[in-house]
């Protein structure tokens, strides 16, 4: 199997921006810790309305669907739903850019 490359979207709520970038770096240390994303790196960025995109890589469709199953996972997204809202990353002003460009974070 082959891992998987996703980019997730977070805008935060009112006043929770320092909270969720706090959190972000506890994302992939958490993921991993829970043999679910690959040694690859994460990238994260800001884009100019304040929400903050991750490009990471999940293990396999195996361990995305097994995420859904796991506990430290859905305690993980329960601290994410308190400081932002998931947002695809086509309601995301750059992205209808030909080069999208933001501000790296990590």
């Amino acid at each position: 199997m082959s891992g998987r490359i996703v980019i997730a979207g977070y805008k935060p709520k009112p006043g929770k921006e320092a909270e969720l970038k706090a959190l972000m770096n506890t994302h992939l240390p958490r993921l991993r810790a829970e043999g679910l994303v690959t040694d690859r790196e994460s990238i994260i960025m800001q884009a100019s309305d304040g929400t903050i995109l991750e490009v990471f890589e999940w293990a396999s469709n195996e361990a995305i669907e097994s995420a859904h199953h796991n506990p430290e996972v859905q305690k993980m997204w329960q601290e994410y739903a308190a400081v932002c809202e998931y947002v695809p990353i086509a309601d995301v002003a750059e992205s209808t850019q030909l080069f999208s460009n933001f501000t790296p974070l990590n």
